[in-house]
């Protein structure tokens, strides 16, 4: 996977293993490459279903 990983992701993944905090994105927000550094940053982390209803929800 790391081959896989754009510079901006691999500098996001960095950042998180540094302990630094998302506010550490050196990128505009709203750029494609915020938005890889943001998915390297998070690349460990357990993605989340939103769109599944929970068991007592019908």
């Amino acid at each position: 996977m790391a081959d896989d990983l754009t510079p901006a992701m691999q500098e996001g993944k960095a950042a998180k293993l540094a302990g630094k905090t998302v506010s550490a994105n050196p990128y505009r927000a709203g750029s494609q490459e915020s938005a890889d550094w943001m998915a390297g940053y998070v690349h460990d982390e357990v993605e989340q279903n939103m769109d599944q209803p929970e068991e007592e929800e019908g």
